[in-house]
């Protein structure tokens, strides 16, 4: 993509109402643009990093055997009478009347809806167990939207639902989707912690939140340091050995890591010192299990091997996508901008023209250009080198490939990476195989 094209449109001065980092860095690079209060458009560079947060999320889903699907957004207000949650659940709902007199809500969640899709499916025992997950924009209408997308009235939430025939069964659904999320946290470049938490609204006697590290967090968190040298994308991960699952549920689970509100601190001062962590986080996602608190309600029941009616098991599992994209810049910026991890960068590389119309930099750059394809971008447009600078580094890409009249000469090009800072001069193809990883 050439940025003399582009619809990127930053911003030199953070608007007023910006007031952490994520949603100062989100505007000013051009990721999004706020519509009306807590409510945001995704411009082109924004979605990119949207859909490749997405689309880790989905593999990782796909990879513990869940299956995708797709939910509308407006819900019939019945099925929330069936489950008893319509009129406890409060003014974050928004509430709808159709041209037919039938209320309908927008759908903060989707527990009645999955479960009325499934037990017009489900005919026997043999149906389960099944993890259908979707990802689709929720709506909660919060009485104080603040902090850009981490805090938004309308947002994109991966919400996955199992559905088992016993409760060891739903327990092992619970701990398959653990260590899923494990995984998917650290493939998008992020040391996330699960907690121990209260289930809230949703019910259920079983709930984990996951924490994501950075000083800027919105909760106080203490944990065991055994989490830091954790390796959950690059370990092996059998989702159907249930005693395996469970052995290493039962490991990860006995760390101490609470937030302050569930924080014991006489069990954290049992902890060596050299142990001891404390730190700020950001609640990602969050992943529950709540038996046949819903299935019950809202009569799904299936006949066993006995034949006898047995009420299906449940959980229930989000990641919220468009706030991690907010947790991500929390977790990796500097003062010149975002530094993105190279699994969700909106592009690998910013191509830097330092004087445009010089035959033999055009040349090199146009040759990085095609050969990058769309995981570049071409910063061709006619400015001064430092604007190109200060705007690649607000946007974050991993790689600069600044490209001037003397390194071109001689066949070179300064390749810079962004988390460090470190420069080196290398070939055209030398860059183009560190960029390419």
């Amino acid at each position: 993509m050439r940025l003399s094209r582009a619809f990127l449109p930053t911003l030199k001065e953070t608007p007023a109402e910006a007031t952490i980092v994520s949603h100062r860095l989100m505007l000013r690079a051009g990721l999004v643009r706020q519509t009306s209060a807590g409510i945001y458009a995704w411009l082109p560079l924004g979605w990119r990093v949207l859909q490749r947060v997405s689309q880790i999320v989905r593999e990782e889903q796909d990879r513990a055997g869940a299956q995708e699907v797709l939910m509308p957004t407006i819900q019939s207000a019945e099925l929330w009478r069936q489950s008893g949650r319509y009129d406890g659940y409060g003014k974050e709902m928004l509430r709808l009347i159709d041209r037919h007199d039938r209320e309908m809500l927008y759908g903060p969640t989707n527990e009645e809806m999955i479960t009325d899709i499934f037990r017009s499916y489900a005919k026997s025992y043999r149906d389960l167990p099944r993890n259908l997950y979707h990802i689709q924009w929720k709506f909660r209408d919060e009485v104080r939207p603040r902090f850009g997308v981490m805090r938004g009235r309308e947002f994109l939430m991966k919400d996955a639902y199992s559905f088992d025939i016993t409760a060891e069964a739903a327990q092992h659904a619970y701990r398959q989707m653990f260590f899923a999320y494990l995984r998917t946290f650290q493939r998008l470049g992020l040391k996330a912690v699960p907690m121990r938490a209260d289930t809230g609204p949703i019910g259920g006697n079983l709930s984990h939140e996951f924490i994501v590290l950075a000083e800027t967090g919105e909760s106080a968190v203490f944990f065991d340091s055994a989490f830091e040298a954790s390796d959950w994308a690059g370990t092996v991960t059998d989702y159907d050995d249930i005693p395996a699952l469970k052995s290493g549920f039962d490991q990860v689970t006995a760390m101490y890591a609470a937030t302050d509100e569930m924080h014991d601190a006489a069990a954290f001062e049992a902890l060596p010192a050299e142990r001891r962590r404390e730190g700020r986080g950001i609640e990602v996602g969050h992943i529950f299990y709540f038996g046949t608190k819903y299935s019950a309600a809202m009569g799904l029941s299936v006949p066993g091997q006995d034949g006898k009616p047995v009420i299906p098991e449940m959980g229930s599992y989000g990641i919220g996508v468009s706030r991690l994209v907010g947790a991500l810049i929390e977790a990796n910026h500097d003062e010149a901008g975002i530094i993105w991890p190279d699994s969700v960068a909106p592009y690998a590389a910013a191509i830097l023209n330092l004087k445009q119309g010089d035959a033999s930099t055009d040349a090199i750059c146009e040759q990085l250009h095609t050969a990058l394809g769309d995981n570049a971008v071409y910063d061709d447009r006619a400015e001064r080198a430092g604007v190109k600078f200060a705007d690649a580094d607000l946007m974050g890409f991993p790689w600069q490939a600044i490209v001037g009249p003397r390194g071109a000469a001689n066949g070179v090009v300064e390749l810079k990476r962004r988390a460090t800072g470190e420069r080196v001069e290398v070939s055209v193809e030398e860059a183009l195989a560190r960029i390419r990883g």
